[in-house]
């Protein structure tokens, strides 16, 4: 009997690891990715993802069930297809044309009794009233009937060690229990446990409460940073002192803004929905979206005013940036407010080096230096900047060279360092 047929729209950050896992699970997996050039290297067995080994990868390529592809023709006689595309925000309203080419290309290619899954972050309503629509038009089917569909958010968190795609909880829904008990026995395969809810809202509603509760948190802690700043009180020791209590307390604790597909774009979806629907107003979510943006200029302001006291003004100063993806370990550089910070710096003057050991050249912001960590660039730097905390970072050696840190992260303690 040959293996189930899946199909992974979108080999990206939660696509790639998706399909990996599939093919490991003992499915025949096509990914399928309009970019051309992800899918060249992928088919020659470069990952362009740390949490997938090249090695694993590869072993993926010699068991012949996984085919990276730009045709939607190599869908034909899916069993289940995935969608995994990104869901930008374009001027402040959701972009949903990927979730919309996506339908398009896959919708000849449904047939009864296939099953499609939609991953990718959005209101709650998408799936029902974007998605159908498009996939029955397309194949002249109706779901539910014909084909079964159904929502689970992604929860991939890339350079988790300790949390991946097998042993994280998985939300499932469907826009009927046949489609339901579809979805949760196809992610029963791949995932430790599954959490099924009553219907697709719900479930697309899940992920908008896991995202807007963090951006809210975090912007509580960045506005108490910047007050506690004023105040000359240590915030980092307060948040370290708070969280040893054992009950109604989770720490969060402040950085140089937020950063990837998830935080700064996933609230807005909600907010949005709310104001189009309701008419009303999500004032949380406004507020925090409003803190947390301002997060880079505060940066940028406290190093201005750091050089100022050593009697360096910005302007013509040499300052070097440690990171710039939105998080440590990771290549994501998806509104990175690394990349904030060094362009709010240079409009200030500065000429701007970085150390990014994970991103790839074309993703360096203009007139931005790449250099190596070394005793040799910290010396001739007048700042670094500590923005993305990599482990790889030798910060030690940082500490003992540099004339002046500013340390967005507290990783660096010494007499020339100053935190956030």
């Amino acid at each position: 009997m040959s293996a189930e047929k899946l199909v992974v729209i979108g080999q990206g950050y939660v696509g790639l690891p998706l399909a990996m896992r599939a093919v490991e699970a003992g499915l025949d997996v096509v990914g399928l990715d309009v970019d051309a050039d992800r899918v060249k290297r992928l088919a020659s067995g470069e990952s362009f993802i740390e949490d997938i080994p090249t090695d694993r990868l590869g072993r993926a390529l010699s068991s012949g069930r996984y085919h990276p592809s730009t045709e939607y023709s190599d869908a034909e006689g899916f069993d289940i297809c995935v969608i995994t595309v990104p869901t930008p925000l374009r001027d402040g309203t959701p972009d949903l044309s990927f979730v919309e080419q996506a339908g398009v290309g896959i919708g000849p290619y449904v047939r009864p009794g296939c099953t499609v899954i939609l991953e990718s972050t959005t209101y709650p309503g998408t799936t029902e009233e974007l998605l159908r629509p498009l996939l029955e038009s397309a194949s002249g089917l109706t779901s539910p009937g014909d084909f079964h569909l159904g929502y689970s958010p992604e929860r991939i968190d890339p350079g988790n060690p300790d949390w991946r795609l097998e042993n994280t909880p998985k939300v499932v829904s469907g826009v009927d229990p046949a489609s339901l008990s579809r979805v949760d026995e196809f992610y029963q395969r791949l995932v430790h446990r599954t959490v099924p809810v009553d219907s697709t809202r719900v479930a697309e509603l899940t992920k908008l409460i896991e995202n807007t509760f963090r951006q809210v948190n975090i912007a509580l802690i960045n506005e108490l940073t910047m007050l506690s700043h004023h105040l000359d009180i240590d915030v980092w020791q307060a948040i370290d002192a708070a969280e040893t209590k054992p009950f109604g307390f989770m720490p969060f604790r402040p950085g140089p803004g937020v950063g990837g597909h998830c935080l700064p774009i996933d609230p807005c979806y909600l907010s949005w929905q709310v104001k189009r629907r309701l008419g009303r107003q999500f004032r949380f979510i406004e507020l925090a979206n409003d803190i947390n943006h301002e997060m880079p200029e505060h940066v940028a302001q406290r190093i201005m005013a750091g050089l100022n006291r050593s009697g360096r003004a910005v302007s013509g100063a040499r300052l070097l940036l440690l990171g710039l993806a939105y998080k440590k370990n990771t290549a994501d550089m998806r509104d990175s407010p690394a990349v904030d910070v060094a362009r709010r710096l240079q409009a200030l003057g500065a000429e701007v080096h970085a150390v990014e050991p994970y991103a790839e050249p074309h993703q360096i912001p203009a007139g931005v230096t790449v250099v190596g960590l070394s005793e040799r660039e910290v010396s001739a730097a007048d700042g670094v900047v500590v923005v993305t905390d990599h482990d790889s970072f030798d910060y030690d050696l940082v500490v003992r060279h540099a004339r002046y840190v500013f340390d967005t992260r507290n990783r660096c303690v010494g007499p020339m360092v100053e935190r956030l």
